[in-house]
């Protein structure tokens, strides 16, 4: 069976015509204006909802006053808590264990949890008319005997998960040790900023009494099975149809209460109905990204050797719990200690309550997290010892032999080479002339860095599903149980599937994102989509081809459906290298280069893979450098706009480098692993450890997230000026 060529150590991909680059075949409708969002839609005589939200943190109800709503032009309904608290809690991935406390409110009927928080919700026959009638809800509430919880680090706030791992002998590993070196990194909460909206249409069938919803998720196999477990219907009644998704980055991944809402009110009115988000309801309730805040010692050797590690990671969930709640605390503590070969290791994460939007799972969760906590031990290592980062990193990795790497958190480090992948980023990017040209610099007066970043990233576990049908005619049909959003899955699908078949991939249709014609599945989370749902669509092909003796063009139509299980997690891996420069009077950070290398397994299309990679550099340039949602102490967002929350722009991305290697996984099919995240893990712990690493002659130990250049420039005037570091620039 013919199989996808792999690269060798220069990155360069094999000569196999299936793991080239075809032109991905969503664009021409995408960029032609025919693509098909939730607002495009057309539902006849739909009633819009608009809602009314907390205006504080915290608070209890005392009542609400719908009569005004009820009374303005157009409104047909308005309800409050009271109607809905009869639904059932969203599921909550139970990773972390068991759940303490926390309800779903898809409108607040009690107490008030934190500003956006919706209270009440309004129907009308537009947008407009909802959003007016909206503004006219009263409600009466007791302000809170305490004020919100905002700090994830905050002792006295209650965690509803937590967990607790331990390998070796830590404590008496800290004991003997010759060095210990500590560091704590706060993460700024950030907002994925999908460029569409939440969104969902809901088309009552009143044949039938059943609903056809087009929601704009990741995850349109879950949102049907929650949406029929929380209102107490039959599944059979309700149809999920994902159409394009304009992006979604983890902020999809779960159902939402204004989506809960909608569908209820369907049901409820039997009438169509329809809500999208604003931008501003996006920043304020939809789930926010990152937050966390860790700990960690570094125990070593005099001769640079790692011998312990502990780590305590704080991650905000918010008020209330998505879907995917635990994963970023998850992630950020079982991916520790990355790459490298470390005997002794005690780790501890839980998830807190804040009385701020939930907090769910966003590009790369926890991984990010994991690797900047780790990699900034590493970086203050080895400037405490005098060597070399990269040379301490060297003697510290684990090996290709140590691969198979089974650890406490019940990882497995499933395949790779890390000292080979250091050595070509550092043959690459010329690294020890860039190090030779830095002090060239800094003569001159120039505050200049180079910094680092090795990663290891989970791809996700579990199963996903394929239908493959082969017609007479020669076409082929993949119905995967996916989804997409924006990734180019269907173009990677039909190549999967082309492969296999040995024909054109102009012969080969794709379908996901709909419950009715596509088998039950997950959906696009974890970076498993290339991975696992890739693996089904290769097994299904085998077995319908197996069906039709090999023909690809058979008598009469063959169908296989699977539902495949991947044998483990695959595990990628990559190691990334900044240069940049600061300007000393205003404070202002330059990249000048960015060095990636990715080992993402088997490439199916590596032009889908470096376009992975650079929109993840820019999201992880984004968190390194720019954004950040702040609250003030009451509990008030005051980024609620894209005027205060700052996104990157095009000017703002650097020179990238892009290398691989790729290291076939044996935990599936493919031989793949994911390569979505890798950007949003790599850049910003690599940016980070650069501009430390520039500021490090100054006396500059610490810096806060992001690395704005007012944030600098008080940096090193506290450095520098010690009596006058509060001075503005």
């Amino acid at each position: 069976m013919a199989s996808f060529a792999h690269s060798d150590a220069d990155g360069a991909v094999g000569s196999d015509p299936a793991s080239r680059s075809p032109l991905r075949r969503e664009d021409e409708r995408l960029v032609t204006g025919s693509g098909a969002f939730v607002a495009d839609v057309a539902l006849a005589d739909a009633l819009h909802v608009a809602f009314a939200r907390s205006p504080v943190a915290t608070g209890r109800i005392i009542g609400c006053d719908l009569d005004a709503a009820l009374a303005a032009p157009g409104v047909i309904a308005a309800f409050d808590g009271s109607h809905v608290t009869h639904l059932a809690d969203l599921s909550v991935n139970p990773v972390l264990g068991p759940v303490a406390g926390g309800e779903f409110p898809v409108l607040a009927a009690r107490q008030l949890l934190a500003v956006g928080q919706p209270v009440a919700a309004v129907l009308a026959r537009s947008a407009l008319l909802a959003q007016d009638a909206g503004e006219q809800v009263g409600v009466d509430f007791d302000d809170a005997e305490h004020g919100p919880v905002l700090d994830p680090a905050d002792e006295n706030a209650s965690a509803p998960f937590s967990r607790q791992w331990c390998q070796g002998e830590p404590d008496s590993v800290f004991a003997q040790a010759d060095h210990i070196i500590e560091t704590e990194v706060r993460h700024p909460r950030l907002a994925p900023s999908p460029m569409e909206n939440r969104a969902i249409a809901v088309r009552f069938e009143p044949d039938h009494g059943s609903v056809t919803i087009w929601l704009s998720t990741q995850t349109p196999h879950r949102a049907r099975a929650e949406l029929a477990r929380i209102l107490g219907r039959d599944a059979a009644l309700i149809r999920v149809v994902a159409p394009d998704t304009g992006g979604a980055f983890g902020l999809k991944a779960s159902l939402y209460p204004e989506e809960v809402f909608a569908v209820w009110a369907a049901f409820e009115l039997r009438r169509s109905v329809r809500w999208t988000a604003s931008r501003n309801e996006d920043l304020l309730s939809a789930a926010h990204g990152r937050g966390l805040a860790t700990r960690g010692r570094l125990a070593l050797s005099d001769d640079g050797l790692f011998l312990g590690l502990q780590a305590e990671i704080s991650a905000p969930v918010g008020c209330w719990l998505t879907s995917s709640s635990a994963i970023p605390a998850w992630n950020a503590a079982r991916i520790l200690p990355g790459p490298y070969r470390i005997p002794a290791y005690d780790l501890q994460t839980r998830g807190v309550w804040t009385n701020t939007a939930p907090v769910g799972i966003y590009r790369g969760a926890g991984r990010p997290e994991a690797a900047m906590l780790m990699e900034q031990l590493v970086e203050k290592a080895a400037r405490h010892l005098g060597v070399d980062p990269m040379a301490l990193r060297r003697i510290n990795l684990l090996s290709a032999h140590d691969l198979p790497c089974r650890r406490a958190t019940g990882t497995t480090l499933d395949s790779g080479d890390y000292p080979r992948a250091l050595a070509l980023l550092v043959g690459s990017a010329a690294y020890d002339d860039a190090r030779k040209e830095q002090q060239q610099r800094r003569q001159r007066g120039e505050i200049v860095g180079i910094g680092a970043g090795f990663f290891v990233e989970p791809c996700g576990t579990g199963w996903e599903s394929a239908t493959v049908s082969l017609n007479p005619d020669g076409r082929v049909l993949v119905r995967s149980g996916g989804s997409a959003q924006g990734h180019g899955r269907e173009t990677a699908y039909a190549q999967i599937a082309a492969r296999e078949l040995g024909c054109g991939i102009e012969q080969v249709s794709v379908q996901f994102g709909d419950t009715r014609n596509c088998p039950e599945g997950i959906g696009a989370l974890a970076s498993r989509s290339t991975a696992i749902g890739g693996s089904a669509v290769v097994q299904a092909t085998r077995e319908a081809l197996a069906k039709s003796g090999g023909a690809l063009t058979p008598p009469r139509p063959v169908e296989a459906s699977v539902r495949y299980e991947a044998d483990g997690e695959a595990w990628g891996y990559g190691c990334y290298l900044a240069q940049l420069s600061i300007d000393p009077e205003t404070g202002a950070l330059r990249i000048e280069k960015l060095t990636c290398l990715d080992d993402a397994g088997v490439i199916i299309n590596p032009e889908l893979a470096e376009g992975q990679i650079r929109g993840g550099v820019a999201q992880g340039l984004g968190e390194a450098l720019l954004e950040r949602l702040v609250y003030d102490e009451d509990g008030q967002l005051i980024t609620g706009s894209l005027m205060d929350y700052a996104l990157p722009r095009a000017d703002d991305m650097p020179e990238i480098e892009i290398l691989h290697l790729q290291t076939p996984s044996p935990a599936n099919l493919l031989g793949a692993k994911g390569i979505g995240e890798a950007g949003t893990i790599g850049a910003p712990v690599a940016i980070y450890n650069a501009a430390l690493d520039a500021l490090a002659p100054l006396g500059v130990a610490s810096l806060p997230l992001p690395l704005t250049g007012q944030a600098i420039w008080r940096a090193i005037q506290s450095a520098t000026n010690p009596t006058d570091g509060n001075r503005n620039p």
